[in-house]
């Protein structure tokens, strides 16, 4: 008997990178594809999600989530079709979100944990944006903003990383709660598109001239909440310019994740203590039994088109080494997303 599928196709981690991942950091590997087993799915791939966060998953050493092993596919966020099932969970030519990893086909259990997947309705919105605005990075805002930033209308909220996938979308989400928005991006296409596109008040160009100055400029009244997804120096320039009881939201790091020595924390930290303000972190897989709030929110704001989801899509599955490395390089603008084949 043939087998029905295409052989699979998969980024294993065969070293644990220096610096910027490489070539020589990669496996790829082909295996076969089963039948589903009892309560089993098939998915095939059809989008990845390609994550500043991917970076820290391959580093040794405890996180909030353990560390992809060496020789383990590639942790990755996806977008699929079932195209075999023998769960009543799913039926073929459900779309689903979840675990994937890198590769072109998932196969096992229906209810894997790690998997988690969930099913999501194409009609709703665009394929891609269930990966973006819908998906993890419209979750990671939502929350983050929302739940631990905790913006009040008037309020003065920056955001660093603003082109980006989360950024994007906590600058639209602060502005639908009536506060004053402030982005920090590098270029000068990504600063026009976040204001002239998705409705920022400014945006502080850090490839143009000093962030200090930026900040005195456009946050004339201090900032009330920081959401921050680059660490190093732009954190320190945010911190000389907060307020009194001033949030500051710690998403991500992404000036840090490629870094060959110590990380750089923040060396103006005693202004919290001046300030008596907070530095909180955020996982978004803490809000994971809120996601359907968060969906259901953000889906409403695109339907009246309050809220905009861009999506950066980057084609061939043999390109995911060099398509990750365009997030550290600056390359993409919105939800970097790697296509991996049609339906």
């Amino acid at each position: 008997m043939t087998n029905a599928f295409p052989p699979n196709q998969q980024f294993r981690l065969a070293a644990r990178p220096l610096g910027m991942p490489r070539n020589e950091d990669w496996l790829f590997h082909e295996e076969a594809v089963g039948e589903p087993i009892d309560g089993g799915i098939v998915v095939k791939v059809l989008y990845l999600s390609l994550d500043p966060a991917m970076r820290g998953w391959m580093n040794e050493g405890k996180s909030y989530i353990r560390p992809v092993a060496i020789g383990e596919v590639m942790r990755a966020g996806g977008l699929g079709i079932v195209i075999a099932s023998k769960s009543p969970r799913f039926a073929m030519g459900d779309y689903v979100v979840g675990g994937t990893g890198v590769q072109r086909y998932w196969s096992g259990p229906a209810d894997d944990k790690t998997a988690a997947f969930t099913k999501i309705d194409p009609r709703l919105a665009p394929l891609t944006a269930w990966l973006n605005t819908l998906g993890m990075p419209g979750m990671t805002a939502f929350f983050g903003l929302r739940e631990v930033g905790q913006p009040k209308a008037g309020e003065t909220v920056v955001v660093s990383g603003a082109a980006g996938a989360v950024g994007m979308t906590v600058g639209q989400v602060a502005k639908k709660m009536g506060c004053r928005v402030v982005g920090i991006a590098g270029g000068e296409d990504k600063c026009r598109y976040v204001v002239e596109q998705l409705g920022f008040d400014a945006c502080i160009d850090y490839k143009a001239g000093p962030v200090h100055a930026g900040l005195k400029e456009h946050c004339p009244q201090g900032v009330d909440v920081y959401f921050d997804n680059v660490g190093g120096d732009i954190l320190d320039a945010v911190l000389t310019r907060i307020n009194m009881k001033a949030r500051i939201v710690i998403c991500g790091a992404i000036s840090q994740y490629n870094a060959t020595s110590q990380v750089k924390g923040p060396a103006n930290y005693l202004s919290l203590l001046v300030n008596r303000a907070r530095m909180e972190g955020m996982v978004v897989f803490d809000y994971a039994p809120r996601y359907a709030e968060g969906v259901a929110t953000l889906a409403g704001w695109m339907q009246e088109g309050s809220v905009k989801s861009h999506e950066h899509v980057t084609e061939g599955f043999e390109r995911f080494p060099e398509a990750l490395l365009m997030l550290f390089e600056g390359k993409n603008l919105g939800k970097l997303v790697l296509k991996v084949a049609d339906a």
